[in-house]
């Protein structure tokens, strides 16, 4: 799916930075990661395409692929190349609209949503939440043999997702991902190249 050193998504939050939200997309975009995910579900559409707009932007200037998340009529709009929707939301975008889009991600938890998003037309998958995480807390993470279950029943490659650290990442390649999705760290981190370096 991506053409690039890392096998890194950054998914954003925006709500968990301490600087400027653009600054940090910008110093995660000059780390060059696989992608960045724009995920902000809170925001109206109109806030979000404002937001996408500048993303893009930045995205582009790194030539980093900016993945944009559930609002597909701004990434029709706005002519991005990429969008991750829920398996809700794919399950209703239609064949002419998937036409406009050279990468469809969507989020699975099992393997069977996995096998309906690879069926619906998916690029990629995430499969999670894979190890226990603050985004989920007090559910324990499905573990690496789900990841390694998804991996294997499926031909679009599959991105971990889910309290993936860089500790963990060589576990998470061996089950067969094509890499993984963070998002807190890559949202608090002191040093971004550092944090993405971690993983390599």
């Amino acid at each position: 799916m991506i053409t690039c050193m890392s096998d890194i998504l950054c998914v954003t939050n925006r709500k968990l930075c301490a600087e400027d939200f653009r600054t940090r997309i910008e110093k995660i975009a000059r780390a060059k990661p696989a992608g960045i995910i724009l995920r902000e579900k809170d925001l109206s559409e109109t806030e979000y395409r404002t937001l996408a707009a500048d993303v893009l932007s930045i995205c582009r200037r790194y030539d980093v692929p900016c993945i944009l998340h559930s609002f597909v009529r701004v990434a029709i709009a706005l002519e991005a190349p990429a969008i991750h929707l829920p398996l809700p939301l794919l399950s209703q975008l239609g064949e002419d609209d998937k036409a406009r889009f050279s990468v469809i991600g969507a989020s699975c938890h099992s393997v069977e949503e996995a096998q309906a998003a690879a069926r619906m037309g998916c690029t990629y998958v995430t499969a999670g939440h894979v190890f226990e995480t603050g985004c989920k807390a007090g559910l324990p993470g499905r573990g690496l043999d789900f990841l390694k279950a998804v991996c294997g029943s499926v031909c679009v490659p599959v991105y971990a997702i889910g309290g993936i650290r860089a500790e963990k990442i060589a576990a998470v390649r061996q089950c067969g991902a094509e890499g993984a999705c963070v998002m807190s760290g890559a949202m608090t981190c002191d040093d971004v190249q550092e944090y993405l370096g971690a993983f390599v």
